[in-house]
């Protein structure tokens, strides 16, 4: 089963590089590189942005527990070097009130007496060396613990207030990082708002085509009836000639008998030429 898993995956990876290896050379490498950040780039750019938003917010909220564990260190730390510091003061007193005890012890010392009455009780003075001495190291050891002690306060009080100034960092870029990512998340509102802007825009701009095509549309009617009004203009109208009866009669008549029509218009002439003759004695009285 895995060899026949290689057989099927591994050869055909060699054969694409071999082939790749023959045709772009030493620039496979290269080629290979730009394919796949060209790829990588073209699935990040595919991905909605409210998801990436919301892997932004999820990625900031994943920090919250790591803020509460350290608080809770922070806390702790707190609490350690308040029993230091009381510890500290307990050894401080401690030290005052043995060093009275051996500056008593010592002042006993500083005398000749071979027995001292202390507290109702007899001690030698080999006895009290003893216990001044002993007294004595113990107080210096006791001493350098308290040093010890004080640079180990001083050392954790830098690293909690370190600690405190790292939360307060953290506390800070996440809520810029919040406001950050909530001012995307309007401009991205606004880009949208946008987009749906334009849709309404394109969609007025279908409308002014089509006011446009029906103004075209109009204007070509109006010039056609404009066409035709002139055309109308030069057409004459029909007009129906009314028939004389007494002019058709004449032309029948002149038709068939032109003798007959000849004789007619000699008298008519002679007629016109005698009121003509009559009319002219009068004319010239006149």
């Amino acid at each position: 089963m895995i060899g026949k898993t290689i057989k099927y995956v591994v050869a055909p990876l060699l054969v694409l590089l071999v082939v790749g290896g023959l045709m772009f050379g030493s620039d496979l490498g290269s080629y290979i590189s730009s394919s796949y950040n060209g790829m990588r780039a073209s699935v990040k750019e595919s991905v909605p942005t409210e998801f990436e938003l919301q892997r932004a917010r999820d990625l900031l909220e994943q920090i919250v527990p790591e803020m509460h564990a350290n608080i809770r260190l922070i806390a702790q730390e707190e609490v350690e070097v308040e029993n230091l510091n009381r510890d500290i003061a307990n050894c401080k007193q401690g030290l005052g009130e043995e060093k009275v005890r051996i500056e008593k012890i010592g002042h006993l010392l500083s005398g000749q007496a071979k027995v001292f009455q202390i507290s109702n009780r007899q001690y030698t003075r080999q006895a009290v060396k003893t216990d001044l001495s002993r007294r004595f190291d113990h107080y210096r050891e006791a001493e350098m613990v308290l040093q010890g002690k004080r640079r180990l306060l001083a050392s954790r009080e830098q690293s909690l207030a370190g600690a405190v100034a790292a939360l307060q960092r953290a506390r800070s870029q996440k809520d810029l990082l919040a406001d950050k990512i909530e001012s995307l998340a309007a401009q991205h509102r606004l880009v949208v708002a946008a987009s749906v802007g334009s849709k309404f825009q394109l969609e007025s701009s279908k409308l002014a085509q089509t006011e446009k095509l029906i103004r075209q549309i109009k204007k070509r009617l109006d010039v056609a009836e404009r066409v035709l009004s002139h055309e109308g203009s030069f057409v004459q109208p029909v007009e129906v000639d009314v028939i004389d009866e007494k002019d058709l009669l004449t032309q029948v008549d002149e038709y068939f008998h032109p003798a007959k029509a000849e004789a007619v218009a000699e008298a008519q002439n002679d007629a016109t030429a005698g009121e003509k003759l009559a009319r002219t004695p009068q004319d010239s009285q006149e």
